[in-house]
């Protein structure tokens, strides 16, 4: 009896052992991440050396990391703020094509702001003998290719500021995120993101390099996040929690002042406010985000980061690649998400999961669980992707009062041949005779 038992139970384990591996192997790399012990938002993670280091800025860092610098010299973080009497390449706006109204010429501009979806101009304008810059009152859409009228001052501090471009100083604005050093020393260090604005002042770290900086992925995952978090999520200055505008007026901050990679953000950054069922200037009703630079108010209500996935497991933090532009099709989500495993899909294919054709759009991860829902202004079109990663049905995107082109389902839908052709109810009636959507989502 034994001979024949032991055999199968060999197999059974076997069995066993196969499932356990297909259903765990995609998650055990990211293991020690998920389960390390979370030390709250309020602890300082900021070594005792570091806190007496100063900046030195990127080509410090070149010195031991030319790899890494390599890397991130070809990404759009140094590229944020650039000189374009040095390289005019840069500007890709058409000046030719400048309303004759603009308060500012290419020759009058220190510095451009951005250029892949838009472009600002910085013009020269100290403040008390203080180096200081203004932005002009036009904008260039790369998206659309026109120039539009920028005002800075219409954003949420509009109360702190004068109504006009030329009093409203960049450094309160913008320069905290642009300008790597600026945001805890007011001391523009490098142009552009660049190494100590994610791991923050390294002259410590120079001298010698036992004196460790700030690496956020050996941090509790709720916490990893934080260095992003600074720039890639909308704010407001944290010390409205117990004043009013009027007693910051002329200095309201659009950055965490004070913050540097380490230290906890929440003791310098006031989040952007919403109520559920709400909308704002920046978020729709069920708190998609309407604009850009919104990644981590979605994120940190989304399920993924509330399970300690964190921005750097699908973005490389020095390259940032995947981007929307460059994104490996489903193959970075597939990394973790397989068909049978834990964490689903749970179908036994892409296309009983998709209910499309595997090499149509409707198969790609992103197309539905990161639906372009956001502008990048409010002339531009809506190209800005969610990090919400929840599904909208139809009948939830009328219920939200969102546009319908930011419904995953109408995107694809609302152009297109008579059988490809759908509109909001008849793309509802597919997901609910498809067996997709229950009650919760009716």
């Amino acid at each position: 009896m034994k001979k024949i038992l032991l055999p199968i139970l060999l197999l059974l384990l076997l069995i066993g052992a196969y499932f356990a591996y297909n259903n765990l192997s995609k998650i055990y790399p990211f293991y020690n991440q998920l389960t390390q012990t979370h030390v709250g938002t309020s602890l300082d993670l900021q070594n005792q050396s570091q806190k007496k280091a100063h900046f030195v800025g990127a080509s410090k860092c070149m010195e031991c990391h030319e790899e890494k610098h390599l890397q991130w010299s070809h990404s759009r973080h140094p590229k944020m703020i650039q000189d374009p009497h040095k390289d005019p390449s840069v500007v890709v706006a058409d000046f030719s094509k400048l309303p004759k109204d603009a308060n500012f010429a290419i020759e009058d501009a220190v510095y451009t702001v951005g250029g892949k979806f838009k472009q600002r101009f910085m013009m020269r304008k100290d403040i008390n003998g203080t180096e200081d810059y203004v932005l002009g009152n036009y904008q260039w859409n790369v998206q659309t290719q026109k120039w539009q009228g920028f005002k800075p001052w219409k954003y949420w501090y509009k109360g702190a500021y004068p109504h006009d471009n030329n009093k409203l100083p960049t450094s309160r604005a913008c320069d905290g995120c642009h300008f790597t050093g600026f945001m805890s020393t007011e001391k523009r260090v490098d142009t552009g993101i660049s190494c100590e604005s994610c791991h923050g002042p390294a002259s410590n770290h120079v001298a010698d390099p036992e004196s460790t900086v700030y690496k956020a992925s050996l941090s509790d995952p709720v916490r990893q996040n934080e260095v992003c978090l600074q720039c890639h999520m909308r704010n407001r200055d944290k010390r409205l929690e117990e004043h009013n505008m009027s007693d910051i007026y002329g200095d309201a901050r659009d950055y965490p002042f004070g913050y540097e990679a380490g230290r906890a953000l929440r003791d310098y950054k006031m989040v952007a406010p919403f109520v559920m069922g709400h909308e704002t200037k920046e978020f729709y009703t069920n708190g998609m985000a309407k604009k850009n630079r919104t990644q981590g108010n979605e994120f940190v209500h989304s399920m993924k980061g509330k399970h300690g996935i964190t921005c750097i497991n699908c973005h490389n933090p020095h390259t940032l690649e995947p981007t929307a532009e460059k994104n490996s099709g489903n193959k970075l989500c597939m990394k973790c998400h397989s068909f049978g495993s834990l964490i689903g899909p749970h179908q036994e294919s892409l296309e009983k999961h998709t209910h499309h054709k595997i090499d149509s759009k409707g198969s790609l991860c992103v197309e539905c669980h990161m639906p372009k829902v956001g502008r990048h202004t409010g002339k531009s079109p809506i190209t800005v992707r969610t990090h919400a990663f929840g599904f909208v049905t139809p009948n939830e995107t009328i219920k939200y009062k969102m546009p319908h082109q930011t419904n995953a389902c109408f995107a694809c839908h609302k152009d297109g041949d008579k059988e490809q052709k759908r509109d909001m109810k008849t793309l509802q009636k597919d997901l609910e005779r498809w067996g997709m959507v229950s009650w919760d989502k009716r």
